[in-house]
């Protein structure tokens, strides 16, 4: 009896760990609305991944995935300490970047016409290092 309880568990455990993981990664998914606006995201910038010269490092996943609900103009705001930079993959797979100069202090403002779709948004570090960030969503 005691055998077969043992052998139960480890299901029951990876079933309550996948469970928990499809949680954890939903919750950086955000549905944009005209409703939902304005909206401001906090995290963690940089990561252990290197991408390209301008967003220097990355997490492997995205720090939030934006779910545009109808073709829209936003302004995203990126406020960060370091050399923080916005690695943005639109809907069609298509990646653009935009750094943080040297006279912004670490703020990066990008306002236009975001289509309806998923956007995948990684917060980068071009310093290497990891700083808390303020990301603001708002309509332009």
């Amino acid at each position: 009896m005691n055998r077969r309880l043992r052998w139960l568990a480890v299901p029951m455990t990876w079933a309550i760990a996948l469970g928990t993981a499809g949680i954890v990664l939903a919750q950086n998914v955000v549905a944009i609305t005209s409703t939902s606006l304005p909206l401001e995201l906090r995290g963690t910038s940089g990561g252990s991944q290197k991408a390209s010269r301008c967003a220097g490092q990355i997490s492997p996943t995205p720090n939030h995935v934006v779910q545009v609900a109808e073709d829209t103009n936003l302004r995203i705001t990126l406020q960060a300490g370091g050399q923080p930079s916005l690695l943005i993959r639109n809907p069609s797979g298509q990646e653009f970047c935009v750094p943080a100069d040297s006279y912004s202090g670490g703020k990066i403002d990008i306002p236009g016409r975001w289509t309806k779709g998923a956007y995948s948004i990684y917060v980068g570090d071009r310093s290497n290092g990891q700083f808390p960030y303020i990301l603001s969503i708002s309509q332009n």
